[in-house]
Protein backbone atom coordinates (compact mmCIF):
# COMPACT_ATOMS: atom_id res chain seq x y z
CA UNK A 1 0.00 0.00 0.00
CA UNK A 2 1.23 3.21 -1.00
CA UNK A 3 2.03 5.40 2.19
CA UNK A 4 2.40 8.61 0.87
CA UNK A 5 -0.09 11.79 1.90
CA UNK A 6 -3.12 12.16 -0.87
CA UNK A 7 -2.35 15.90 -0.78
CA UNK A 8 1.24 15.42 -1.82
CA UNK A 9 0.22 13.32 -4.69
CA UNK A 10 -2.31 15.69 -5.24
CA UNK A 11 0.03 18.56 -5.67
CA UNK A 12 2.95 15.98 -7.21
CA UNK A 13 0.57 14.93 -10.25
CA UNK A 14 -0.92 18.87 -10.63
CA UNK A 15 2.50 20.08 -11.50
CA UNK A 16 3.12 17.07 -13.63
CA UNK A 17 0.01 18.18 -15.35
CA UNK A 18 1.31 21.58 -15.74
CA UNK A 19 4.80 20.57 -17.17
CA UNK A 20 3.05 18.29 -19.51
CA UNK A 21 0.18 21.30 -20.36
CA UNK A 22 3.62 23.59 -21.67
CA UNK A 23 5.17 20.76 -23.45
CA UNK A 24 1.99 20.43 -25.63
CA UNK A 25 2.13 24.33 -26.17
CA UNK A 26 5.38 24.20 -27.18
CA UNK A 27 5.01 21.03 -29.51
CA UNK A 28 2.20 22.87 -31.08
CA UNK A 29 4.59 25.72 -32.07
CA UNK A 30 7.22 23.69 -33.54
CA UNK A 31 4.09 22.20 -35.44
CA UNK A 32 2.95 24.85 -36.79
CA UNK A 33 6.80 26.03 -37.59
CA UNK A 34 6.87 22.92 -39.39
CA UNK A 35 3.61 23.21 -41.41
CA UNK A 36 4.93 26.57 -42.15
CA UNK A 37 8.13 25.10 -43.71
CA UNK A 38 6.54 22.42 -45.43
CA UNK A 39 4.01 24.94 -47.40
CA UNK A 40 6.88 27.47 -47.98
CA UNK A 41 9.85 24.70 -49.43
CA UNK A 42 6.77 23.54 -51.66
CA UNK A 43 5.75 27.24 -52.68
CA UNK A 44 9.28 26.81 -53.96
CA UNK A 45 9.32 24.16 -55.33
CA UNK A 46 6.52 24.75 -57.35
CA UNK A 47 7.28 28.38 -58.39
CA UNK A 48 10.19 26.83 -59.98
CA UNK A 49 8.87 23.74 -61.88
CA UNK A 50 6.36 26.65 -63.38
CA UNK A 51 8.90 28.65 -64.26
CA UNK A 52 8.45 31.71 -61.94
CA UNK A 53 11.88 31.42 -59.94
CA UNK A 54 14.79 30.36 -62.25
CA UNK A 55 16.19 27.17 -61.89
CA UNK A 56 18.77 27.42 -59.58
CA UNK A 57 20.69 24.12 -57.18
CA UNK A 58 20.71 26.40 -54.16
CA UNK A 59 16.91 27.18 -54.69
CA UNK A 60 16.14 23.27 -55.54
CA UNK A 61 17.86 22.17 -52.34
CA UNK A 62 17.04 24.44 -49.83
CA UNK A 63 13.21 24.10 -50.77
CA UNK A 64 13.65 20.24 -50.58
CA UNK A 65 15.92 20.59 -47.11
CA UNK A 66 12.35 23.18 -46.33
CA UNK A 67 9.62 20.11 -46.86
CA UNK A 68 11.76 17.31 -45.95
CA UNK A 69 13.12 18.97 -42.52
CA UNK A 70 9.40 20.42 -41.98
CA UNK A 71 7.77 16.99 -42.37
CA UNK A 72 9.81 15.58 -39.62
CA UNK A 73 9.38 18.54 -37.25
CA UNK A 74 5.79 18.25 -37.91
CA UNK A 75 5.44 14.47 -37.29
CA UNK A 76 8.27 14.02 -34.28
CA UNK A 77 6.03 16.92 -32.65
CA UNK A 78 2.90 15.40 -33.48
CA UNK A 79 3.49 12.17 -31.88
CA UNK A 80 5.24 13.85 -28.97
CA UNK A 81 2.48 16.30 -28.70
CA UNK A 82 -0.12 12.73 -28.33
CA UNK A 83 1.90 10.76 -25.98
CA UNK A 84 2.28 14.16 -23.75
CA UNK A 85 -1.65 14.02 -23.89
CA UNK A 86 -2.17 10.69 -22.81
CA UNK A 87 0.50 11.44 -19.86
CA UNK A 88 -1.65 14.28 -18.97
CA UNK A 89 -5.22 11.97 -19.40
CA UNK A 90 -3.20 8.85 -16.71
CA UNK A 91 -2.77 11.74 -14.50
CA UNK A 92 -5.62 14.17 -14.49
CA UNK A 93 -7.37 10.72 -13.94
CA UNK A 94 -5.26 9.77 -11.12
CA UNK A 95 -5.51 13.21 -9.54
CA UNK A 96 -9.62 12.96 -10.04
CA UNK A 97 -9.26 9.13 -8.36
CA UNK A 98 -7.08 10.84 -5.34
CA UNK A 99 -9.16 13.64 -4.62
CA UNK A 100 -12.06 11.01 -4.89
CA UNK A 101 -10.46 8.94 -1.64
CA UNK A 102 -10.18 12.09 0.32
CA UNK A 103 -12.83 12.44 3.31
CA UNK A 104 -13.71 15.96 2.29
CA UNK A 105 -16.60 17.28 4.28
CA UNK A 106 -18.80 20.57 3.23
CA UNK A 107 -17.98 23.56 5.29
CA UNK A 108 -21.32 25.28 6.23
CA UNK A 109 -21.45 28.59 5.14
CA UNK A 110 -21.42 31.85 7.82
CA UNK A 111 -23.33 34.76 8.02
CA UNK A 112 -20.81 37.48 7.58
CA UNK A 113 -21.73 41.08 8.80
CA UNK A 114 -19.94 43.20 5.92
Amino acid sequence: MDERDPHDEIERLEAHIEALAAKINNCRKFIVAGRMATAAGSVVLVAILLGMIRPDLTWMAAAMVAVLGGIVVWGSNGSTAKEAADQMAAAESRRAALIGELDLHLVASRLTLH
